[in-house]
């Protein structure tokens, strides 16, 4: 999420927060088979259903917080958090509770929300987790608490940057976290139980990369052509994990360039390979979903299974709203082992 250019730039920021008071908005359905987007607006969107009401968590003021009976019509519930964390402005001087890419996972009844604080074209970043052990506001015990900072990246000391998470559960069980943007691409590092740290000793693993120049400062996040990979998100299903990442530029409006790719393998710590059988630490991926006339990028991608349906959940930059970018969730499609998502 943290290219060199700012995931939102402030005016676009301002915006979406304007959006997003409205409210409740529909969203129409072409046909009961697929959930048809886009509609609210949203950026780095993530769900999760309990006791039949879906909750949407995108990037914005404090985490935006949405809910809906069907994912097609949406209530705005909020802001996670009404004031910053209290460790991020250690992490970024200047941060001002806009929290980038929140991913949201149930763990043995609790409920985990990990959210990340960084600055803009820098890897002085930090992935945060809060729990609750419910997502329904209205409810008694409903509220988030802080665990502070699970993995920091700090710029000149490492090659990587820590935002863009996303917990995954093993089939032994072990949680593992997946998170990178740029640099030197994408990682996987193991997590305690519950997973609000780091294990002891934790394993890190390499999943994905795109090309850098060896002589660009290590400072410098790159750019399109330089380790343009950012977002994953891992998904059990059959006998493989699926990992999707997002290529290209976000946040530039009608000139952003984002889609989707993925690759699988049988063991969660990879390697990862695409349809070719080259590993995502090379550069593989293959393509899920791209933009078209209308929609100059979709990505920022996550997988979920809703009532033996597989479905990703993305955003896209309306060219038809000056860019603006909007909730898309559309079924997956599954062609020999393979993932497939049409805008269509």
């Amino acid at each position: 999420m943290n290219t060199w250019i700012p995931r939102f730039c402030l005016p676009a920021r301002r915006l979406v927060a304007l959006l997003v008071a409205i409210g409740t908005l529909a969203i129409a359905s072409p046909s009961a088979a697929q959930d048809a987007t886009p509609g609210i607006p949203a950026h780095d969107p993530v769900m999760a259903e309990q006791d039949g009401t879906y909750y949407l968590f995108t990037t914005g003021e404090g985490i935006t917080m949405w809910s809906s009976p069907d994912r097609e019509t949406w209530t705005r519930q909020g802001a996670v958090f009404d004031e910053p964390p209290s460790w991020a402005t250690e992490v970024v001087p200047e941060f001002d509770n806009s929290i980038w890419a929140p991913d949201i996972a149930e763990h043995d009844g609790t409920y985990y929300l990990y959210y990340a604080v960084s600055s803009f074209g820098s890897n002085a970043s930090a992935i945060g987790v809060a729990t609750s052990p419910t997502l329904n506001p209205d409810a008694n015990d409903y509220g988030w608490t802080d665990h502070g900072i699970v993995v920091e990246s700090v710029p000149g000391r490492d090659a990587w940057n820590a935002i863009d998470a996303n917990l995954i559960v093993a089939e032994d069980g072990q949680p593992w976290l997946t998170f990178g943007s740029f640099w030197s691409g994408v990682k996987l590092v193991e997590m305690a139980t519950p997973p609000t740290e780091l294990a002891e000793d934790a394993e890190w693993h390499n999943l994905a990369g795109q090309h850098r120049y060896r002589k660009l400062d290590p400072r410098d996040a790159g750019d399109r052509m330089n380790g343009a990979i950012e977002a994953p998100f891992l998904f059990k299903h059959g006998d493989y994990y699926y990992l999707f990442a997002s290529w290209g530029l976000c946040c530039r409006g009608e000139e952003s360039t984002y889609k989707v790719v993925v690759g699988r393998s049988q063991d969660i710590t990879g390697p990862y390979l695409d349809k070719e059988d080259q590993e995502m630490r090379l550069g593989g991926g293959s393509l899920v979903v791209d933009g078209n006339e209308r929609w100059a990028g979709v990505g920022h991608s996550a997988a979920y299974t809703f009532d033996g349906t597989d479905y990703l959940a993305f955003h896209g930059y309306d060219r038809q709203d000056d860019g603006n970018s909007k909730l898309w969730i559309r079924e997956i499609e599954w062609f020999h082992g393979w993932p497939k998502v049409s805008l269509e």
